[in-house]
């Protein structure tokens, strides 16, 4: 009776308490050693890190009882966290066949041969998408709920490696990767070898734009040559990093393995662009089209190069996309975008414009814009920041003078300042950097926690913010370039940390800058640009705050026109270099001949002398932009 009382209180505790579950199943088996009592002493063992033990227990367990899915599938999780691939495989291949309805035994035999670069079944998990189970991930990932609905009902323990690796993947799926990085941390202190995890954990924090960690995260993973699941995530991290050759490297690879799957050519199209092989990249483009003609991301990206043509069969290609009621929102909406693009090209602009607003109407209805949100942080931000707040903290923050800010709104001629900057011997462009994004985030209240910040915390922040830039410049230049144009919202912030960084404001014609963000697909993270009246009034709310800096920190900002450095690229060259502390160089007005790798969707403009083209696009769609008029003269801020 007391063995049977042992080997409930194990069965009971294996989820809550791993340790617990196994002296309990220690006592259970020295009573009476029966498979299910060293099934439980083995699945304890594991779940405390010794699976050694756990392999040792199930061995001639699994011989003793072939038909036994869950031996087999125990067995082969030990294994793999042991570091045996080989034997591991073996044993879930025989516990998916025994049970071909249990998701755990497939998912982990795909995580597993995927890393071993043994070709897997592409055939989806259905549990992967079950709304039940992602409900249950998510409430888990957001604190909302104990482990137990996980335990009870779909029997996966947070802290095992095996079901970590589903969760997590369910996690990432679901963009709640800061907890899954938490909750892997502590199933890899358990299980250290287990693969899956790392690859886990890389993607994870890949996702969270902590590249340099999950760069380190997927090198512990394998030697070379590393498997094809490895470089496409090597090479996602490293083209994120700023390593484009290296990302190309493994790009190429993967293309070269997998010459029949699109998304491969997708990737290696979008690296070829960033690095300006433009022909390239459309052949690439078009390699992953023939594979699969609803991949509406490649539509749009060659539309986007600007530079590159879209025949009659394209378009027809790109309406029957369009035109699939039954495919998602996101696919549709960048044919919608892509089709404008063609239209406008063609010279006809209604027909243009009402593919650009059907495109904006089907992404705003999968990412929402929080209008409310952003009034408020900005309402925060000019109440917070005045005279006195600036007066006080003088002489804070770290004093190093090599930041320079180009920020503004996105679309308004930020990458060609950049790439100006980027043409000088003493500067170095590194694209747009998340970083103060990250910096605001760790600040309770924010803005009105800048209020309660220290000095010292100031200069730590400041601190923090060089290493993250020194980590990702590849030359000695002693000046960067961070041109991501939402730090406008964080100014204050940037002065308080780096009181010597330049801060550049880049301003375009209002009407053209929301006309050409109105007529961008972006990959996510502009949802007031689907609205004309939210993207007007977000304009207006940018400015106000812009004015507000220049009023309370007169002289810190300086403001450069689009239009003023077309119409006098030397002169407004000249200031913008005298603004920074740099001495006039001829080959800065030659930018478009330096081979740097460009990011943003002016990629291929600013690879070409400047033109003005651009300048008066507004005037197209003027017959239905009254709504941005009227966001654009709102002074509710």
């Amino acid at each position: 009776m007391a063995g049977s009382d042992s080997l409930s209180d194990a069965k009971r505790l294996l989820g809550r308490d791993p340790r617990g579950a196994l002296a309990a199943a220690r006592m259970a088996h020295a009573r009476n050693p029966t498979p299910e009592a060293i099934l439980l002493l083995a699945t304890a063992a594991r779940r405390v890190g010794d699976a050694a033990q756990a392999a040792a227990l199930l061995e001639p367990l699994a011989v003793a009882a072939p038909r036994a899915w869950g031996v087999h599938y125990e067995l082969g999780i030990a294994q793999a966290v042991s570091g045996h691939e080989v034997a591991a495989m073996a044993a879930l291949e025989r516990a998916a066949a025994l049970n071909s309805r249990a998701t755990g035994p497939r998912h982990a035999l795909r995580d597993i041969k995927a890393l071993a670069g043994v070709p897997i079944d592409d055939a989806p998990i259905a549990s992967l998408d079950d709304p039940r189970l992602q409900a249950a991930v998510a409430a888990l990932l957001d604190g909302e709920e104990s482990r137990e609905r996980l335990l009870r009902d779909y029997g996966l323990d947070p802290d095992d490696a095996a079901a970590a690796s589903l969760i997590a993947e369910i996690g990432i799926k679901l963009k709640r990767s800061a907890a899954v990085i938490a909750l892997l941390a502590r199933a890899l202190a358990l299980a250290p070898a287990y693969g899956p995890l790392r690859f886990r954990l890389a993607e994870a924090l890949h996702r969270a734009e902590r590249d340099e960690e999950a760069l380190a995260a997927i090198q512990a993973l394998a030697a070379e040559p590393a498997p094809t699941i490895v470089r496409a995530l090597r090479g996602a991290i490293l083209m994120q990093l700023g390593r484009e050759d290296a990302a190309l490297d493994d790009l190429a690879a993967v293309a070269e393995a997998e010459p029949n799957r699109a998304t491969s050519w997708l990737a290696q199209g979008h690296a070829l662009r960033v690095v300006g092989r433009r022909d390239e990249a459309i052949a690439a483009y078009r390699r992953a089209l023939a594979l699969e003609p609803a991949l509406a991301d490649a539509w749009w990206s060659i539309a986007d190069l600007k530079t590159a043509s879209l025949e009659a069969d394209d378009v027809a290609a790109m309406e029957r996309l369009s035109d699939a009621a039954a495919l998602p929102a996101s696919v549709r909406s960048q044919a919608e975008f892509a089709l404008g693009r063609a239209r406008e090209d063609a010279g006809d602009h209604a027909r243009a414009f009402a593919h650009y607003r059907t495109a904006n109407a089907l992404r705003r209805s999968i990412e929402p814009h929080d209008e409310a949100a952003h009034r408020s942080f900005v309402q925060r931000m000019i109440a917070t920041t005045d005279e006195a707040f600036f007066a006080t903290r003088a002489g804070s923050g770290n004093p190093d003078p090599g930041p320079i800010f180009v920020v503004g709104m996105p679309r308004s001629g930020s990458t060609l300042v950049e790439q100006i900057l980027a043409s000088h011997r003493q500067v170095e462009g590194l694209s747009e950097l998340p970083t103060i994004t990250k910096l605001a985030r760790t600040i309770p209240d924010y803005p009105a926690g800048l209020a309660c910040l220290s000095p010292d915390t100031l200069t730590r922040l400041g601190s923090e913010y060089l290493a993250t830039t020194r980590a990702r410049q590849r030359t000695g230049a002693c000046h960067t370039v961070d041109k991501f144009p939402g730090n406008a919202f964080h100014a204050a912030l940037i002065h308080l940390i780096l009181p010597n960084a330049r801060i550049i404001d880049v301003r375009r014609d209002p009407r053209d800058t929301c006309v050409s963000l109105y007529a961008q697909s972006f990959a996510g993270g502009q949802s007031y640009s689907y609205d004309l009246g939210d993207l007007g009034r977000h304009y207006a709310r940018y400015a106000a705050l812009m004015d507000h800096f220049d009023r309370v920190l007169p002289g810190r900002i300086f403001r450069l026109g689009y239009e003023s450095l077309v119409d006098d690229l030397e002169g407004e060259t000249r200031r913008l270099l005298a603004f920074c502390g740099l001495d006039f160089e001829p080959g800065t007005l030659r930018y478009f001949e330096h081979g740097r790798a460009v990011r943003t969707a002016s990629s291929e403009q600013v690879r070409q002398p400047i033109y003005r083209k651009s300048i008066g696009r507004w005037r197209r769609f003027e017959p239905w932009l009254e709504p941005l008029h009227e966001g654009l003269s709102t002074r509710e801020f």
